[in-house]
């Protein structure tokens, strides 16, 4: 009884002892411990997501991969999965588990090896949010310490909640939401309850056991949790034996992209990080939302793959990218896969082997497995590449193109139907860029800055500034009619021989094709892209004062060359810029300011950010015109002032700088028009058409203008062009400026590609604006011309520019802004152009001509 005694006394000595020690250690420890009221307000690091103007993901930046979840949304299974893994009696502890601790220090002693955790749910909460990683005694008190003050002041869903949403899983994804998308691109009601237990196995070790890295031992893991979830009758025996027969089916899934605009990606985090820094634009959960509309994008996206693919057809092929195989040492269907897996996939090319070549068609093998034929149809185009203006002989059968063994792209050929025909294809040399804004405020509508983000990162619609050729001249011809020139306006179509007697030599600027016609109408000067003609008005309007007229359009000054080049677009410019600027003619005269972020929201949706871009209004202006910029005081004025407003009213403050005249902005438009439909109507009997006559045939509206543009040796193509609300600029070209994109040899007999000759900016640039607008108009009504106020119609005499009294098809109807309409009639022998008077041939006479319209 003596030492029964001893013992007790010893016992509750010792246990004295042990509680004073640990409240002591408690009060010695306490100052160091965080504030676990902070777990109630924490904010959880989710990546920055960048979407549509209608939700669609396009990109999320961050290291970290969340998807945050409430344990309500979270499958009861799952739930059940944790804890028989993690920490089974959750529910019932304080934090700590007494007796998952003395089962662990048991399994310990009695093999001296640590194989079993004590640590709970709520202590991984502890040491996932407050403490680091390391090894040590002291750091296991405070997590204990930790742990039993986070019961106190959290409920156990609360803490449940944190603890799904913060542990690491593996390949940068924290948290069970991220980790259903990264291994099964899944949500967490569509997991089956196989890989429930894969991720649930995973934070013993997460890089270890995951069923991308280790299928096996993701296997054997879930094995585990099976079982505990049988042991602890979570799931019956048949749910047991279907989930641990079931195949390891995980692989990386990257975020679900939704919509394919990385170069628009790339502008907003850039943006981003501009505005919050780098640690909150990644890690604090902010939704950017863009100004593109998906649809629109994904029109641009493929019309400027479809244009740079044509192109690149017209110029041969320039031979496989590698063989699989030489000799006769074929490959095996399994080394093949392996093989092509490495290969470069540019939607819509991709790697294949030909397997078989069999007079005119070949067998291929795809990278996903699939096999298929190519018909002569695929095959017929691709004739040798021999330099940008050369192409070899057309090719009679398949062997002359490709051999067995060969490493190839294909695509599926266009406008086909279901299975899909094949055609052999090849990633383009040449480079394209797409832009697409609103003319009513600059808002972005779609944007592509190259073929494949993955080929080549760099921008070309914000950072290729590159020569625009005849994209130039509607801004000359806009300063010609600030000065008083008039659509009538007679300017001498005819060759310009410059000396430059210091230097010994000539500026002989030419048209294309070098064909000239005399006076001409200054309407066709622009129509027809004449060159001599846009020297001829620049000159009229001065260099100095053409520099600062174009500067109105957000052009650079210092960019723009000081010389005569300038009328023929030697001045080098980004393709946003050439958009914004041909807006102003398509919104009436206003500077709209270009924009891609719409609204910027928090992780919890509270709005941050709020565009309000200066806006073009026509009917905002005049109603500002009559004294007052409140719109409550025009309702209560004018009656009906917001109805007649096209987009809102907006007061002087929101209103776009007018940088042109209303009247001068309707003249471009109605110039730009005859660009497109030329005398009035696709081919007219006139028997002449615009530069962009193609639009006309496809596009069938009379809403629309625009302007083509070749550069010096085709170094250069675009198209620009609009219609109310739109504008849309498409260039072409190569990266390298040493390179020029050429001519084809002998037309190549491929359809809608049947082109001969140079390419040029209406051959070449515009197909891929008019597959842009085919898309964006669709459905759209067409928009009646209205005219502005001070606008005048008058029948002219077509050859003079005079009045008529003709109305056969010498004669037309020309607008004029009031007071510079012609006043004296064709037929008034004193009324005679001065150009008539004049030696064309002589130097004398081209000096003089040089001053005249």
């Amino acid at each position: 009884m003596k030492w029964i005694k001893r013992l007790s006394v010893f016992l509750f000595v010792s246990g004295l002892l042990g509680v004073g020690s640990i409240i002591a250690l408690y009060f010695y420890i306490k100052p160091e411990l965080p504030d676990v009221n902070a777990l109630k307000t924490i904010q959880l690091q989710t990546p920055m997501k960048v979407f549509s103007q209608d939700g669609k993901l396009i990109s999320q930046f961050g290291e970290k991969r969340r998807i945050p979840i409430e344990v309500a949304d979270v499958p009861p299974l799952m739930i059940k999965a944790f804890l028989a893994t993690e920490d089974n009696r959750f529910y019932s502890h304080p934090g700590i588990d007494p007796i998952g601790i003395v089962r662990a220090a048991t399994v310990m002693i009695m093999t001296g090896e640590r194989k079993q955790g004590a640590s709970t749910i709520t202590q991984q909460v502890a040491r996932n949010f407050f403490l680091t990683r390391e090894k040590t005694f002291i750091r296991k008190i405070k997590e204990i310490f930790l742990a039993w003050h986070i019961e106190q002041n959290l409920t156990k869903d609360e803490i449940l909640t944190l603890y799904l949403n913060k542990i690491p899983l593996g390949y940068r994804s924290f948290g069970i939401g991220a980790a259903a998308q990264v291994y099964y691109g899944k949500t967490l009601d569509e997991l089956t309850l196989a890989q429930m237990a894969i991720i649930a196995g995973l934070p013993k070790a997460p890089s270890a056991l995951n069923p991308i890295r280790s299928p096996k031992r993701a296997k054997a893991r879930r094995h585990i949790v099976l079982l505990r979830m049988l042991d602890e009758k979570y799931i019956t025996q048949a749910q047991f034996e279907e989930a641990n027969n079931a195949p390891i089916t995980g692989k990386y899934h990257g975020a679900e992209i939704e919509l394919s605009a990385p170069y628009l990606a790339e502008m907003v985090r850039s943006e981003m990080i501009s505005r919050y820094g780098e640690d909150k634009a990644y890690s604090q959960g902010l939704n950017v939302y863009t100004t593109v509309h998906s649809d629109r994008q994904t029109a641009a996206t493929t019309a400027l793959i479809n244009n740079l693919l044509n192109y690149d057809l017209r110029h041969g092929y320039r031979g496989p990218l590698g063989q699989a195989w030489t000799n006769d040492e074929v490959l095996s269907h399994e080394e093949l896969l392996l093989l092509l897996k490495d290969k470069p996939s540019y939607q819509p090319l991709q790697p294949a082997v030909i397997t078989a070549v069999t007079g005119q068609t070949v067998a291929a093998l795809l990278a996903n497995g699939e096999q298929v034929t190519v018909s002569w149809d695929g095959l017929k185009w691709a004739r040798p590449f021999i330099a940008d203006n050369k192409q070899g002989p057309a090719p009679q059968t398949a062997a002359e193109i490709i051999s067995a063994g060969d490493i190839v792209l294909l695509r599926p050929m266009p406008a086909t139907t279901q299975p899909a025909q094949w055609m052999l294809g090849q990633i383009p040399d040449a480079s394209s860029a797409f832009i697409a804004i609103d003319n009513n405020d600059g808002a972005i509508e779609a944007l592509v800055g190259g073929f494949n983000y993955q080929q080549s990162k760099f921008n070309r619609v914000t950072q290729a500034e590159r020569q625009i050729g005849s994209n130039i001249k509607p801004f000359v011809y806009s300063a010609g009619l600030a000065q008083g020139a008039t659509l009538a306006t007679l300017i001498n179509d005819a060759p310009i021989n410059q000396r430059d007697k210091r230097a010994g030599t000539a500026w002989r600027p030419k048209n294309s094709p070098p064909t000239y016609n005399g006076p001409t109408r200054f309407r066709l000067g622009l129509a027809q892209s004449k060159n001599v003609m846009s020297v001829r008005v620049f000159r009229q309007v001065g260099l100095t004062n053409a520099i600062n007229y174009m500067s109105r359009f957000g052009f650079d000054k210092a960019k723009l060359p000081r010389d005569e080049s300038l009328s023929l677009g030697s001045a080098s410019l980004t393709p946003l810029e050439v958009a914004v600027a041909f807006a102003t003619f398509a919104n009436g005269g206003f500077k709209v300011d270009p924009y891609f972020i719409d609204r910027i929201e928090d992780a919890n949706g509270e709005l941050l950010f709020q565009a309000a871009p200066k806006q073009a209004c026509l009917a905002c202006e005049k109603q500002i015109a009559l004294g007052t910029d409140n719109p409550e005081h025009w309702l209560a004025v004018e009656g009906d002032a917001l109805a007649q407003c096209d987009i809102a009213p907006y007061g002087s403050q929101q209103l776009a700088p007018r940088i042109i005249t209303e009247q001068n902005a309707f003249l471009m438009r109605e110039v730009m028009a005859s660009v497109i439909w030329g005398g009035g109507s696709w081919r007219h009997k006139t028997g002449w058409n615009g530069t962009g006559w193609r639009a006309a045939a496809a596009l069938k509206r009379h809403d629309i203008g625009g302007k083509t543009g070749t550069t010096n040796e085709s170094k250069d193509a675009w198209f620009s062009g609009f219609n109310p609300d739109l504008s849309a600029t498409s260039w072409i070209g190569f990266d390298s400026h040493s390179r020029d994109l050429g001519r084809v040899s002998r037309n190549i007999n491929l359809d809608k590609n049947q082109i001969n000759g140079a390419e040029a900016g209406a051959k070449t640039a515009q197909p891929a604006w008019i597959e842009f607008m085919q898309f964006a108009l669709k459905g759209v009504p067409v928009r009646p011309s209205i005219m502005p106020e001070n606008i005048v119609q008058v029948r002219i005499d077509r050859e003079s520019g005079l009045l008529t009294r003709k109305s056969d098809y010498t004669s037309r109807f020309e607008y004029f802004i009031q007071g510079t309409e012609p006043t004296e009639y064709v037929n008034n022998q004193d009324a005679g152009s001065s150009f008539d008077q004049i030696d064309e041939h002589s130097e004398a006479a081209e000096e003089s001509l040089d001053d005249l319209f």
